[in-house]
């Protein structure tokens, strides 16, 4: 944003508009697979060798990958829903594993931040969040 106005700075020139994929270091690919697939019901797209597999999250991509040279960990990804109880329950149901239970992370003018942790199969941290209308 330009320090006078609400509207994107011009460097950007207007070229980033969303996230197009995202990837996320796996060790056990056909598990991780499974749980992307099974347990959190994200569309599974396709699996390509060598040891990638992508799936659709409302129009971004998820590219699981085994790690390149030296392990890395995974940026936590941010998915959104619109009831977080709801997800929360839902995916525990199927197995997921969550940290803790659905908290209010921020009161904003307008709705209530919501957030859930949870690890996939290959100990990732993941989040559902969900912005709740006051």
């Amino acid at each position: 944003m330009s320090a006078d106005t609400d509207q994107p700075s011009t460097t950007a020139h207007g070229l980033l508009r969303r996230i197009g994929q995202i990837a996320v270091t796996v060790h056990d690919l056909d598990r991780a697979v499974q749980f992307y697939r099974d347990t959190m019901g994200l569309r599974f797209l396709f699996q390509a060798p060598p040891g990638l597999a992508f799936f659709d999250c409302g129009g971004v991509r998820l590219m699981l990958s085994r790690p390149e040279g030296a392990a890395s960990a995974a940026s936590i990804i941010y998915y959104t829903v619109d009831d977080i109880q709801q997800a929360y329950t839902t995916l525990s149901t199927r197995g997921a594993h969550f940290v803790g239970i659905p908290h209010m992370i921020a009161r904003m003018p307008d709705h209530d931040l919501w957030l859930a942790e949870c690890r996939d199969s290959e100990d990732n941290v993941l989040a559902l969040m969900s912005e709740v209308r006051r």
